[in-house]
């Protein structure tokens, strides 16, 4: 989940259950009361209640305010105004229609009202968080998802949220200790991992010391290589592992390594990888990227993202010619 939408849903998916509301509240009609004995009279589950949540988001991003309205409160009358799910639902709710900064400010008020009567209501929490940076305030945000972490420290969604907004700040080592720490939770997320490489590359690109530029670009392609190697056809790592050992084998000497200038030390740090080791992880990462992006027909993939390995690839290709 992200802290600004409880569900994650594409344009195309948005728009497609937006149009199913209409026909979705008429069958589900007797449905919404908080008394027990419409369990005796009328099926019910939790998917009834996930897809009213489903179709409040969808109406909500395709603008259809009222049936986002009715869908609230449906949610409303099965679970109460106090429920703290649906508190903070509404909260989005009233987001998407504030006309303006003033009205937003309002919302504000009304969260950190309902968190201090209860500090540990996590949804409303996240949505004081979101409401924050909407409002550009990023270091209130900052601080109030470090709070949010202090009670709720294997919360996935406000670690990886917390290393966006250092990223933002440009705050480099904040933002890897953050996804190092949604690794603990999460070892095997190769989107994290690539995520972590794509932190580090940025750093390294940004630092004047090129000792310390040529060891970052080296852990970031290990960050890469372990993305790839959780998922064989993850486009994101290797574009990161491609851009990574252009980097180091520019950097590299020829037919040799810089192993015995920098190696292991006490303190557990990893020596330099070897000049044919960069330009073998190089050529498979050349192939692979040309592999994924001649027939991107039913894999799902990111336009921009197909764009953009597509420029890589041909960029690459103009300096081996020149």
């Amino acid at each position: 989940m992200s802290l600004s939408t409880p569900l994650r849903q594409s344009n195309s998916e948005a728009l497609s259950l937006a149009q199913q509301t209409t026909q979705y509240l008429q069958k589900h009609a007797s449905t919404g009361t908080s008394i027990p004995i419409p369990f005796i009279s009328y099926p019910e589950s939790t998917e009834i209640w996930m897809m009213y949540e489903k179709l409040l988001l969808a109406c909500l991003r395709t603008g259809d305010d009222k049936a986002a309205h009715l869908c609230l409160e449906k949610l409303i009358d099965r679970f109460g105004a106090t429920n703290e799910r649906v508190m903070g639902l509404r909260g989005l709710y009233q987001e998407a229609v504030a006309k303006d900064d003033a009205a937003l400010g309002r919302i504000l008020k009304e969260y950190n009202e309902v968190l201090a009567e209860d500090p540990v209501n996590t949804p409303v929490a996240k949505r004081r968080i979101a409401l924050l940076q909407s409002l550009s305030r990023t270091t209130e945000a900052i601080n109030a998802l470090t709070e949010l972490l202090e009670s709720s420290p294997t919360d996935i969604e406000a670690w990886t949220e917390l290393s966006d907004l250092y990223l933002s700040q440009s705050l480099f080592p904040q933002a890897v200790f953050c996804l190092e720490e949604v690794l603990l939770v999460a070892p095997s997320a190769w989107n994290i991992h690539a995520r972590l490489g794509e932190i580090l590359y940025i750093s390294a690109t940004s630092s004047s010391n090129e000792t310390a530029d040529s060891k970052t670009f080296a852990e970031a392609m290990r960050r890469f290589c372990r993305s790839v190697e959780l998922c064989d056809d993850y486009l994101r790592g290797y574009y990161g592992l491609k851009l990574t050992t252009d980097r180091l084998l520019s950097a590299l000497p020829n037919d040799s390594t810089i192993t015995g200038q920098m190696v292991s030390t006490d303190n557990g740090e990893l020596p330099m990888p070897s000049t044919t080791t960069v330009r073998k992880l190089n050529e498979r990462a050349t192939f692979k990227l040309a592999e994924i992006t001649r027939d991107t027909t039913g894999k799902g993939l990111n336009y921009a993202e197909v764009v953009a390995a597509k420029a890589l690839l041909d960029k690459s290709t103009q300096v081996r010619q020149r």
